[in-house]
Order: C-alpha cells, then structure tokens, then sequence
C-alpha cells in the first residue's frame, strides 16, 4: 500500500481561508467603490473627479498600511514557522505600536498642512471646495483605519479570519447605510460621504480591538529592548516594501495621469479615469482575496522548504485569478451598461465615451490578475528584488511611459489603450524572466513562479488516514528508503511514535502530512495535522512515544500557525 502525498489537506486549507478571505477582501477594498456609487447617485456622476483627486492620497494611505502591517505579518509568521515565539511577538508589537504612531503623525499633518495637501491634489478650480471638505473628514479617521487594517493582517495569521471579516463587513455596512442617511436624508453632500468613511472606520477598529481580550490569542505584546527597535523596524520595511510600493506608485502614477487626461478631456475625462479605475479595483477585490489566501501558505511553506506544496497552491491560485480575469473581461465587454448603471452615468453625450473606456481597458483584466498574483507571491517567498522590479513596471514607469506616448499619437483613446498595453507588458517581462533565471538556474528553480528544487539528496512525501494501523504500515514501508540501517529504524520510529501521540490525544483526526527529508548530515521531518496540539516539552511518562521520541531524537520544534499543527523532528 502506497502513501502518496495527495494535498488534501493544504487544499482544505486554502479553501478553508479563500472564502472568508474573499469576503473580508470585498468588505474591507469597497469603502471607495460604496462613495463613488452614492457620490454618482446622488450628486451625478461628474463628481467622481472629486473623489478621483483624492485618489493619489488614499493610495498613499494604502503604502503605510501595507508596509507595516503586511511586512511586518510575513516576518511574524515566518518566525512563528522557525519556532521562534519570541520574535514574532516582537514583530507584532512594534508593527502595531508603529501604525498607531505613524497614523497619528500623517492625521495631524493633514489638519495642520491641509491647503498644501489640496493644492497637490486639485487640478479643478471648480472642485476645491468640494475636494476641501471631502479631505477634511475623511483625515479625522486616518489613524483608525490604519490601525485596524494592520491588525487584520495579523488576527488572520492567528486563525482569526472570521473576526477580521467581521471588522471589515461593519465597516462598510456602517459606511452604506451613513452614505444614505447623510447624503441623502441630510443633505451633507461630499462631506457625507467622508464622514461615513470615517465613522464606520473608527467602530471597526473598536470592535477589531476585542482580540486582545480572547483568551485563544497566541500573538502577545511583549517588552522589546530599544537597541532591537529600529532593526526590527527596517526589518518590516523591507517585507513590506515591495508590496506597499504598489499604492506608493499609484500614488505617483494618479498624480501624473489625472493631470494628462484633464487636459485632454477635462472634468469629464477625470469622472471617465474615476470610473475606470474603479472597474479595475473592483476587480482587484476578487483578486486580492485569492492572493491574500496563498501569502501566509506560501510563506510558511516556503520558510520550511516544501516547495512542492508551494508549487501546488501557487498553480491553484494562478487557474483561479485567470478564471476572475477572464469572467469579468467578457462579463464587462459585452455587457457595459452594468458598469454604466453602477456610477449612474446617464448624460447621453457621456454614455458613448464611457462605453468605449470600459470596453478597452475590460481587455487588460487577465493580465492585470496575473502580474498582482505574482507580485504579491514574490513578496511572500521573499524574492524581494523581482517583486520590487515588477511593482515599479507595473505601478508607475509602464503606465505613465506608455500614457504619455500612446495620448500624444492617438488622443484620449490612446490613453485608455496604454492602461491595457501596460499590463501585458509587465506579463512580458515576468514571463521572459522566468525562462531566463531557469535557463541559467536549471539545477535551482522550475517553472513560471520559479518554484525553488529541493538540495538535499532525498525527499520523501506523504498523507496518511489518522489511524494507528497506518502508521505502523508506514513506518514499516519507510525502513526500507534509507540505505543505514540504523538511521532508517530511528526514522521509522520518530513517525510511528508521533503519529500513535497525535492520534492518542485526538478523538479525530482525518489526515496527516509528512515530509521526510534527507539533508545528508541529518534527517528533517516535518508532520502537520489539524487538531489538538501535542506538549512536547512536559511529559511525566518515561514510556511514552513522546519521552520515546526525545530520546532519539536531536531536536523537536512545534508551532501552531493557519490553524495547522506543525512539527519538525531533526535525527542525526
């Protein structure tokens, strides 16, 4: 009977955290698409440039949050996955402290430097009360949504996905229903619409706050030496920086193009570029909630060396964002009109260069799911000089090159075609890369994501029912894959006692995950089950499998990250 590694397991657990991570990725990403609907709604479409003008400082925003919070959740979980409790708790301490820190300064600069931040922004005389008051509101709640953005990212990482979806689901439904009632009901306007952002911000990190009043928390605040804080903190940056680069150049990217297709078409080509690229980030939503799924698998998985189990999720995620890409490309080509109707454009004259926008940039969707995949998988297993090299293509030099060329050859719709001609060029590039570092790294990586091969001289895999029969009928099958004698009953041996004490302590478990790898000096296996965890370190029962295995055994690591037992036994 053979055991061979099937992925049950990781599969379950991808879709374990898919659906709860798409869900909280549409509720915590449609805060701007809610105020662009009721903006367009209640005051008519072209004030989507008011809320386009903001863009670049949203985006901005977004830089702080996903530096910290999602650069410092990588290095927490990767230090959790090497068994280092401590410094992922460091992790976690100076990431939040720090966001709290930093939203507060960028708060109190809005308010004191606010005609200087307007001035940036507007590029409308016509628009600058209007931007003026939308800014205002929408500052007072920076250091809230920061602060609760950042914790998400942790909380998740910690099992509490719910409780992330839950923060991000009141938000929103906060700011829908305050878009409403002061919109509409109070006759508020912009200022509305800012102020509901900001309230329903505000409550949600209050009720993301009760984490730390769950007993079942694992990520702590603890007391970090202030010689340890800045090397921590340039720690995090640099997890980070790939990632929260991509706002960043939005940010750029949104200062430089609202400029040129207002002086192309002018307020209604802003209201146009508004309405495109909120088509883009709706769709990015659904992305973004795949790719924020695989970032903490991927990372924990590729820290341990599996890299076939990154190899599997990877290949996973990429079918399902082409699959978005492609259903929204003809969903949005053939059918323009929803776009239409969502942003309430109405005025006939409009209605013909807002179809012609939507089915042009609707082109660029397959592409645009694929590059943001690989980014983000980039960043997770740490090749970070790709993933920094792929954000500045795609964020800022593409677009804003092929913007200014294709405008000044071919007008406004040359603008529009630079969108998608950008995008695929950035595939270009990942794609030759690829075939260029394999090529020269045959013995090193494999494939489009340059899945890294394993160094050692053997790898053995597999998944078993969780019951005692099978692990005794698999310990026996494994005695026979190593050449010493002695190492191979010692292997045998640290399985079956393992597997026998998971069972023992669990009134279920239904698979198992094993990894047998022979590192030459030494033999790693790494075991991952679902269920109660196993004390390794107390044990009174000289007899028992765990003394047992101790005995044998050089080390024993355990952690408990994504929900997942995991445990690493090192036999020399």
């Amino acid at each position: 009977m053979t055991y061979e590694r099937n992925f049950d397991l990781l599969n379950r657990k991808f879709r374990e955290l898919l659906f709860p991570t798409l869900m909280t990725s549409i509720a915590g990403n449609f805060a701007i698409l809610v105020d662009a609907f009721f903006i367009s709604m209640f005051l008519g479409s072209v004030y989507l440039s008011v809320v386009q003008s903001i863009e670049p400082f949203v985006a901005f925003i977004n830089v702080i949050y996903w530096l910290i919070g999602l650069g410092g959740s990588i290095l927490c979980t990767m230090a959790r996955a090497e068994f280092n409790e401590n410094k992922g708790n460091a992790y976690f301490t100076v990431s939040i402290i720090g966001i709290v820190i930093v939203g507060l300064i960028i708060t109190l600069s809005t308010l004191i430097f606010q005609n200087q931040y307007i001035h940036l922004l507007c590029h409308s005389a016509q628009f600058k009360p209007l931007i003026t008051q939308y800014f205002y509101y929408y500052a007072l709640g920076i250091v809230f949504e920061c602060y609760m953005v950042c914790l998400a990212y942790f909380i998740k990482t910690d099992g509490f996905i719910n409780m992330q979806f839950r923060a991000f689901l009141l938000c929103n439904v906060l700011n829908v229903i305050l878009d409403v009632v002061l919109m509409k009901f109070l006759n508020l306007g912009i200022s509305g619409a800012a102020i509901a952002t900001t309230v329903g911000h505000i409550v949600s990190a209050i009720y993301i706050t009760l984490y730390f009043f769950n007993s079942n928390r694992t990520l702590k605040f603890i007391k970090v030496k202030s010689s340890e804080i800045m090397g921590y903190i340039v720690d995090i940056c640099k997890s980070g920086s790939s990632v929260s680069s991509i706002p960043l150049y939005t940010t750029i990217r949104l200062v430089f193009l609202n400029a040129l297709i207002v002086g192309i078409l002018g307020n209604m080509g802003l209201a146009a570029y508004n309405m495109c690229y909120n088509t883009l980030y709706l769709i990015d939503i659904f992305i973004l909630g795949t790719i924020q799924s695989i970032l903490p698998i991927a990372a924990v998985y590729y820290k341990e060396e599996d890299f076939t189990g990154v190899d599997y999720v990877t290949k996973k995620s990429l079918k399902i964002v082409i699959g978005f890409g492609l259903a929204f490309s003809v969903l949005v080509s053939l059918f323009p009109q929803i776009i239409l109707l969502i942003f309430s454009v109405d005025e006939p004259s409009n209605i013909p260069v807002m179809i012609n926008v939507i089915r042009i940039v609707s082109i660029s969707f397959i592409a645009f799911a694929v590059n943001n995949l690989y980014m983000f998988y980039a960043e997770s297993v740490q090749y970070n000089k790709l993933a920094n090299i792929l954000t500045l293509l795609q964020g800022l030099i593409f677009p804003v090159i092929f913007a200014y060329i294709f405008a000044y050859l071919w007008g406004a719709n040359g603008f529009w075609a630079s969108i998608v001609v950008s995008e695929f060029a950035t595939l270009l590039f990942i794609y030759i890369y690829s075939k260029v570092m394999v090529s020269k790294n045959d013995n090193e990586y494999s494939g489009f994501f340059l899945i890294k091969k394993h160094k050692g001289k053997a790898v053995f895999e597999f998944t078993i029912d969780g019951n005692v029969e099978d692990a005794v009928k698999l310990s026996e099958s494994i005695q026979e894959s190593f050449d010493d004698e002695r190492l191979s009953v010692l292997v045998a041996m640290a399985i079956e006692d393992m597997i026998v004490q998971i069972i023992n302590i669990n009134e279920k478990v239904d698979l198992i995950d094993m990894i047998i790898r022979d590192n030459g000096s030494y033999i790693l296996i790494s075991i991952k089950y679902s269920g109660e965890c196993i004390n390794i370190l107390e044990d009174d029962d000289m007899e028992s499998n765990i003394a047992i295995l101790n005995k044998i055994s050089q080390k024993i690591d355990y952690s408990q990250i994504l929900g997942l037992n995991n445990i690493v036994i090192t036999i020399k």
